[in-house]
């Protein structure tokens, strides 16, 4: 069954090439696809192409098939083009020619964009509870290990002391900005493409505001042309917003595997959580934070991806957008996994707790020894001139003891305060009023 059809048979050829892989992929789109086609029913009815007879058997047959899919009994049929045209091909199958009269006043274009929208939304809303979680995770291991020192490095070189506490605190609080641009994308997102129809609107008396009430969006793509750019574009906006997120796990990946070395030897794993060599048998390897350094490294190139798909399209719709599906689709499901074996993994991480005894640290407080003087009215750059003498000359002897209590420092992690902002920006997605629209589109 196509849509489209007007009596001409397509080769075969062709229709294997175009559909390429929709019917699996729009699999993700299916709920989607259901409750933006109640909302649009909704609406037809409000305008007089639905009758009131008509509207509630239509809404039930729709949460049936809802109900199909949420218990993965719902597949796209051989010869079926995509999950517009199944859900379609289902209605007019079990209810007849009311079935036929769910597509009045959409297109497939428009149809396509909302479900999008709809799926990322939810989304982005499991992603945003899963980076709460580990969120939660790194705040309660800065609290747990804030009294124990590490060295901080710059170049790869012993810099000053840090601690513990800062480490799971920074990429805690670095939690907080990949929110807060996962923010930026869901409110973009947020927002009703349907009833532009293929990109021009339509003849009928539609009431857009009524199906953006419905279906929970903020607001309206008002201008019709620009809500079928919108394909595409909210799509890399969104992994772009992903691909953030990802930079930040892999970053704390990269340092895990670093910590865990026998050069570093600041960090260890329970043997369980490690692999080992075929040849070398005292290997314990991190292989589940390079994987997961490595998958985010992926995510990362799917912005990219999308803007050379998108990258030399004019205004209007184009078959080049089906191809984003492809990766992006998928996307969610690997962001949840890494976070989900991340948080996993930082709750069994090891803290070596007297790292700072080894000799070879002890240029690490020569800040604080400077420091010390300049407290005492030396001049801070004579004060540097003359610690940077004794190292040279090998008399330095450095006081092991810091005071730092500024905010954000070792002694005033300020981890309440970051709490507060992550807070703050995790209650803006305002997840209760989506599961209440779900609720009263399937009543």
């Amino acid at each position: 069954m196509k849509l489209w059809e007007k009596g001409t048979p397509i080769n075969n050829v062709i229709e294997k090439f175009t559909v390429g892989r929709d019917r699996e992929m729009d699999l993700y789109l299916a709920s989607s696809d259901v409750l933006g086609t109640i909302a649009h029913i909704i609406m037809l009815e409000s305008v007089g192409l639905l009758s009131s007879e008509e509207l509630p058997i239509l809404r039930k047959e729709l949460s049936n098939i809802y109900k199909l899919i949420q218990i993965g009994n719902f597949k796209i049929e051989e010869g079926i083009e995509d999950v517009h045209s199944q859900v379609e091909y289902l209605l007019t199958e079990r209810l007849g020619e009311v079935g036929k009269k769910v597509h009045s006043g959409r297109s497939r274009n428009d149809q396509v964009l909302v479900d999008l929208r709809l799926f990322t939304r939810d989304n982005i809303i499991d992603v945003v509870d899963s980076v709460n979680v580990l969120f939660s995770s790194l705040i309660n291991l800065s609290n747990q290990y804030k009294n124990i020192l590490l060295p901080g490095y710059t170049h790869l070189q012993i810099a000053m002391p840090s601690s513990f506490g800062l480490w799971f605190g920074a990429y805690a609080e670095a939690l907080t900005d990949d929110l807060e641009l996962l923010l930026s994308a869901y409110r973009i997102n947020n927002q009703n493409p349907l009833g532009s129809a293929a990109g021009y609107g339509s003849s009928f008396p539609l009431n857009r505001t009524l199906t953006t009430q419905l279906l929970g969006f903020d607001n309206l793509n008002y201008n019709v042309v620009y809500a079928q750019m919108g394909r595409g574009k909210v799509e890399k906006i969104t992994s772009f917003a992903l691909a953030n997120l990802a930079s930040t796990i892999g970053r704390m990946a990269t340092d895990l595997c670093l910590y865990m070395s026998q050069n570093f030897g600041f960090i260890s794993l329970p043997d369980e959580l490690t692999t080992g060599s075929s040849i070398m048998p005292h290997k314990k390897n991190p292989d589940v934070f390079e994987l997961i350094r490595a998958r985010c490294n992926k995510i990362q190139a799917l912005p990219v991806e999308i803007n050379a798909i998108l990258g030399n399209l004019p205004s209007g719709y184009f078959r080049d957008m089906q191809m984003i599906k492809e990766s992006y689709l998928p996307v969610f499901g690997e962001i949840q996994n890494i976070i989900e074996i991340a948080n996993f993994m930082i709750s069994k991480v090891k803290v070596n707790d007297c790292i700072l005894e080894d000799p070879k640290y002890k240029y690490l407080f020569s800040v604080e020894v400077v420091n010390n003087a300049v407290l005492q009215g030396v001049p801070f750059r004579d004060a540097y001139k003359l610690v940077g003498k004794q190292i040279a000359e090998g008399n330095f002897n450095p006081s092991f003891e810091i005071n730092h209590t500024h905010e954000g420092s070792i002694g005033n992690l300020c981890n309440n305060q970051i709490k507060e902002k992550f807070n703050e920006i995790f209650i803006s997605f305002n997840m209760d009023k989506i599961a209440q629209i779900k609720d009263e589109l399937l009543k």
